[in-house]
């Protein structure tokens, strides 16, 4: 697919991009870029990991590491920046809702200070559903995976 049709500039999305293409602003934004897409196949997002998040607050005062949801839901707006950045322009006001998690573990925290790589590919896609493996990375080292299911619906439809 060409930059064109995409109606970006190549196969790296920035944060004004991933606030295009997905509904989720602060605090529940979880990935700041996405450095590389192969349309319909896969996608590596990035979280810079940060001790300004709300969530350090009371997760945990004396130890702060990150919700498994959080890293879970970075997978998840990683895997729709690819989908809708492979269905192209038409696909823009369109959602992708979470339908399910499978096979989810932590290996690790994450902790402030971390960059996080969210790893996803595609294992199938049906009509609007589609099928995922998720990998979170630290430092090289898999601190979580999981398979998702999502559906991509008109915001109408929902």
């Amino acid at each position: 697919m060409s930059d064109s049709e995409t109606g970006f500039a190549g196969p790296r999305l920035e944060i004004h991009d991933i606030m295009r293409i997905i509904p989720h602003r602060f605090p529940i934004l979880m990935i700041d870029r996405v450095v590389e897409i192969i349309p319909m196949k896969s996608a590596v997002g990035i979280k810079c990991v940060s001790m300004g998040e709300p969530h350090f607050q009371g997760h945990f005062p004396q130890q702060a590491v990150m919700p498994g949801v959080m890293i879970i839901e970075s997978m998840a707006q990683t895997a729709a920046c690819m989908v809708v950045y492979s269905l192209g322009p038409t696909a823009l006001n369109k959602i992708v809702y979470f339908m399910s998690i499978e096979s989810a573990k932590f290996r690790r925290p994450v902790v402030p200070g971390d960059v996080m790589e969210v790893h996803v590919e595609a294992l199938q896609s049906r009509g609007s559903v589609w099928k995922l493996s998720g990998k979170a990375k630290v430092d090289g080292k898999i601190v979580a995976e999981a398979i998702i299911s999502a559906m991509i619906r008109d915001p109408d439809n929902a």
